[in-house]
């Protein structure tokens, strides 16, 4: 037999088969997406918001999913035309004739990335200044702890009876000036210093649960004790590191009561899986009253905050200013 004729019979069990591959393929995505809710779809897989900054993050999300497609379609479209009016059963010839220096061409896909990053970058930049940007004086302000292998949180807030300066608390010195000008003044405050084994006593899941008021600005500013940490609550659409002598921080407003996950997005040691926590977001009224809860537990002032500011970072800090 002639290798042009053993090429064909070798195709033709894979012809067969395309039928079938296709429509179990078929069948197996039907199958998958039955209890799909399509009311999630323009999420693209993201979570419900639950801040006033989360959709800034979610629309930054989903134009970068748009710009992705429709370049996707672009290169698909090309690759099936020249697949399709360039194949050799339809010219019959060998090898076809080559188009080298087209200036045209060049420069279309040269420029066309270049155009895609810039916009991309502009609409990120953008997205990241507001996000990152604080207020003069938020409502509440509460130092997140990250330590191996759970968290800690020091509520600097005017706790009714306890008393204390969080601007001189000890246990602060981490913290720099920057952050601690904006700290209320005589802020006894309260803390809630967690274990991987704590659960919530609403929902079972595993780690300390925080506490946060609706409708109310939150600036959390970030510390550890040991290692890289990262501080991410799913439905914020937010995530920030928490590193060893250097001070992150960022602010929401939560705009629904429930009960939401949050975890450690950074591989930090073995237990870094058991690095889960708890954000209940409740009315303003029992936030302060939970707070009076911890004063009343014995949990006032506030728990070691972690590592003090390395040179670098304040040096970084000052350049920036």
């Amino acid at each position: 037999m002639s290798p042009n004729g053993s090429d064909r019979s070798s195709r033709r069990p894979m012809r067969r088969k395309l039928p079938q591959v296709l429509t179990a393929g078929l069948i197996l995505a039907t199958a998958t997406g039955c209890s799909y809710n399509w009311e999630d779809f323009p999420r693209l897989g993201m979570p419900t918001p639950v801040t006033e900054e989360a959709p800034t993050i979610l629309s930054l999300w989903q134009g970068s999913w748009a710009a992705a497609l429709a370049t996707g379609v672009l290169v698909w479209g090309l690759i099936l035309w020249s697949v399709v009016f360039h194949r050799r059963t339809r010219t019959k010839v060998e090898v076809p004739p080559q188009t080298r220096y087209n200036m045209p061409i060049e420069a279309l896909y040269t420029v066309t990335p270049l155009i895609i990053v810039s916009v991309l970058f502009y609409f990120t930049a953008r997205d990241e200044s507001k996000l990152l940007s604080l207020a003069d004086k938020p409502a509440h302000t509460i130092n997140v702890v990250g330590y191996q292998w759970s968290w800690g949180f020091n509520y600097i807030e005017n706790v009714p009876g306890v008393k204390g300066d969080a601007q001189t608390a000890p246990n602060l010195d981490a913290i720099p000036d920057k952050f601690q000008d904006d700290f209320p003044a005589n802020a006894g405050g309260v803390y809630d210093a967690g274990i991987p084994g704590d659960r919530n006593p609403q929902t079972g899941n595993p780690g300390p649960t925080l506490w946060l008021p609706k409708g109310e600005k939150v600036r959390f500013v970030l510390t550890s004790r040991d290692v890289i940490h990262s501080f991410w609550v799913v439905p914020f659409l937010m995530k920030q590191d928490v590193i060893p002598g250097h001070t992150n921080a960022f602010e929401v407003t939560p705009t629904q009561e429930g009960t939401f996950l949050g975890k450690c997005a950074e591989l930090c040691g073995v237990d870094h899986s058991r690095m889960l926590f708890n954000v209940k977001v409740v009315s303003p009224e029992r936030y302060q009253q939970h707070l009076k809860e911890l004063a009343e537990k014995g949990q006032t002032g506030y728990i070691p905050s972690g590592i003090e500011q390395t040179d670098p970072a304040r040096n970084a800090e000052k350049n920036q200013l």
